[in-house]
């Protein structure tokens, strides 16, 4: 692999920069943070991509309140991170908060295990909902030590340091490699959750399910110690009194930068809000998505016999498809992309986050225009008024909804994480995770809204609701064309910001 000044580098698995010295840091060390990205996803995934099952099910919820709490409690796990990057900064570092949040991590796990042991009737009793949300949010508590510290801390296995000979370029590039191979592994462990975990909540038991998800983390509390002696960076950034630190970090967040005069957050806010839309949209498939799924023929085979796809699973597709093309967009994509533009990325982190946007508006015409088959087929066959029958369309009509919102993730997700570790000044690296996160966090927050919002609106004149408990009366199709207005509005908005953005490389440019 070469990067745009023809200097070659090397492929994960091999040395890159480190301190003089001491032997810490490079790909040695990131791979093991590598690991440990793959059982977290497999043990938090194994939570909440069937999470909305859960509540509808066990949990006796309607679709709607069912969707909205799932996307509460999803835009708490992505706001959260602004908490966990502000107390690794203090006082934890990134190393010591992410032994935390495996801690947390097993304790909520293990409660949410204990919690389907409770004694149930037709509704669950006060005792198990209270213990069974204590336990969740103690789960999205975790991933707040985990969302800014994990990605973060592998990125910095590759910072350049005073006194290296290596080009002061190549540190970008090593990173920018990282961060599509650390989301190749993680999307296994998405794909592990989504297709295998689903299948055994579905067929086995939930308690056997989240007990597999209590093992998966204890997997990445081992692999994590296992990899102590290679790391690097592993003391806070600042370890002074708390009012210091909210100090330090107000002066750094606000007060213009030397390099443009303008204050990080003034820099990076249109960026944040012209990604929202993005960021609703990518919440659709653990909710609607899967509820959706849900009432179509999920049979394998001969309907004696053949195997039934749980509902989750099809969020594997996301999944195969980071799997797929984050290797081609590594290894064939950027190298080509480099010959023609010069830049060691390929493209620049704006161009890569646009071009996410404009597939998520695509995801979501599809959405609609598939849904609205789907409610063509019930109407055709009699069953508007009997959602417990599958309506005679194959589930693969789905899969394209999937595809896209996965190359979404590819560009955009990928691409907004790396902008955000790149674009804040180095002692902010969890800040600018945070704040990547936390667009996520507030995307779901505005789609728990809009349902919620839709939802009354729609009953509130005696008819259906576009979320009713019985889909084949309700109307996801208009929901989802109104995403996709939505996110072509998006697209004109951020490229007018980005258009005019500096970045603080100016090779970027």
């Amino acid at each position: 692999m070469e990067s745009g000044s023809g200097e070659r580098l090397p492929r994960p698995g091999t040395s890159a920069i480190s301190k003089p010295g001491d032997g810490r840091g490079g790909w040695r060390a990131a791979l093991f943070i590598v690991v440990v990205g793959l059982f977290e996803r497999v043990g938090f995934v194994g939570v909440s991509a069937n999470l909305i099952m859960y509540l509808t099910g066990p949990l006796g919820m309607s679709t709607a309140a069912a969707a909205a709490g799932v996307n509460a409690w999803s835009g708490t796990v992505q706001v959260l991170p602004l908490v966990g990057a502000l107390v690794a900064d203090w006082r934890l570092g990134r190393y010591r908060a992410l032994l935390a949040a495996g801690g947390l991590y097993l304790l909520s796990l293990g409660m949410l295990t204990a919690s389907t042991l409770l004694p149930t009737a037709s509704s669950p009793p006060p005792a198990r909902l209270t213990f069974f949300y204590v336990a969740l949010y103690l789960l999205a508590l975790g991933q707040g030590f985990y969302g800014p510290c994990g990605e973060a801390f592998g990125a910095d296995q590759f910072a350049a340091s005073d006194g290296d000979d290596d080009d002061s370029r190549a540190p970008a590039a090593f990173r920018s490699s990282y961060f599509n191979w650390f989301h190749f592994s993680i999307s296994w462990g998405y794909f592990t959750a989504s297709a295998v975990l689903s299948y055994v909540q579905d067929n086995a038991g939930w308690t056997v399910g989240f007990a597999v998800c209590w093992a998966a983390m204890l997997l990445y509390l081992a692999v994590f110690l296992l990899g102590t002696r290679a790391y690097r960076g592993k003391q806070p950034a600042d370890d002074g009194p708390f009012t210091e630190t909210v100090r330090a970090w107000a002066t750094r967040v606000f007060a213009p930068q030397p390099e443009d005069g303008d204050g990080l957050i003034a820099k990076l806010l249109p960026i944040w809000l012209t990604s929202l839309v993005f960021a609703t949209v990518t919440s659709q498939p653990s909710t609607l998505f899967t509820k959706q799924a849900s009432t179509l023929d999920r049979r394998l085979g001969p309907a004696a016999t053949g195997l039934v796809v749980p509902p989750a699973a099809l969020q594997c597709f996301i999944n195969v498809t980071y799997i797929i093309m984050l290797p081609l967009y590594d290894r064939v994509v950027v190298p080509l992309a480099r010959r023609l533009t010069g830049r060691a990325r390929g493209v620049t982190m704006l161009q890569r986050i646009g071009a996410s946007m404009v597939a998520s508006c695509v995801a979501m015409i599809v959405a609609a225009l598939v849904e609205a088959r789907r409610l063509r087929v019930a109407s055709d066959a009699g069953l508007v008024d009997r959602p417990d029958v599958a309506v005679p369309m194959s589930l693969w009509w789905m899969i394209p909804q999937y595809v896209l919102i996965g190359l979404a993730g590819v560009l955009g997700q990928v691409g907004l994480e790396e902008f955000f570790y790149d674009q804040v000044p180095d002692t902010l690296r969890s800040v600018g995770l945070a704040l990547c996160l936390s667009i996520f966090g507030v995307g779901s927050y505005a789609s728990s809204m809009l349902v919620s919002a839709i939802d009354w609106a729609t009953r509130s004149n005696g008819a259906d609701s576009w979320f009713s408990d019985n889909l084949n009366r309700g109307h996801l199709d208009y929901f989802y064309w109104l995403l996709a207005g939505l996110a072509a509005l998006e697209v004109a908005a951020y490229l007018h910001f980005a258009a005019r953005y500096v970045y603080r490389d100016k090779g970027e440019m």
